[in-house]
């Protein structure tokens, strides 16, 4: 979004951030810097009544089920690293002529 958003457009963004969602996922969904959702929230949040920020609507709900789906996705990709970490030292002690965990194992 290369033109710069009404004035409505960026309290909505702010609403659902004050509602729970994380500003990563907003700046990738709407396709603006964090950074500039920070500040709409500084400039804004103030001005915004509890009782207007969204609760359960269904597109909060989506970008809420974005946002766990993106969790569980780095937390796979850490676990996967750390297995490649592992395969790769137990390959390492397999190429070993005479490894030390033999020798300790009699």
């Amino acid at each position: 979004m290369g033109k710069r958003l009404k004035e409505e457009e960026r309290i909505k963004i702010v609403k659902e951030a004050l509602a729970g969602v994380k500003v990563g996922v907003l700046a990738r969904m709407y396709d603006i810097h964090p950074e500039t959702i920070r500040g709409w929230i500084r400039d804004y949040r103030d001005s915004i009544a509890p009782e207007e920020i969204p609760m359960a609507d269904e597109h909060l709900q989506e970008l809420q089920r974005l946002q766990e789906v993106e969790q569980r996705y780095e937390k796979a990709v850490k676990a996967l690293g750390e297995k490649e970490l592992e395969n790769e030292i137990l390959r390492e002690l397999l190429k070993k002529k005479n490894p030390s965990y033999l020798k300790n194992s009699k």
